[in-house]
């Protein structure tokens, strides 16, 4: 399934409604062009089915092709990075 992830820049977050129901990724900004990662969530009614992995994929593939960094504050995008050492050159060093 595709998902229609979206990016509200307003919001601090990266989000898509299935079903009704938002799942998303929420960051702060930390500074020029380094966003700090906070919180994922996905409804219970959504829940396995990849769709955190998918937003979190989404949001760090966007942060670099901006050409910002990141800081993993959230358990699941720091076990995201960990899992998949290619997003590593993105975390934000400090």
């Amino acid at each position: 399934m595709a998902l229609d992830i979206q990016h509200d820049e307003k919001g601090h977050k990266f989000y898509t409604v299935i079903d009704g129901h938002e799942a998303h990724v929420t960051y702060a900004p930390a500074g020029d062009h380094v966003r700090d990662f906070q919180h994922t969530f996905v409804p219970e009614e959504l829940r396995g089915r990849r769709i955190a992995e998918e937003i979190v994929r989404f949001a760090l593939d966007d942060t670099l092709r901006t050409g910002d960094r990141f800081i993993p504050t959230c358990p699941f995008v720091r076990g995201f990075v960990e899992r998949h050492p290619e997003y590593r050159k993105g975390v934000a060093e400090g």
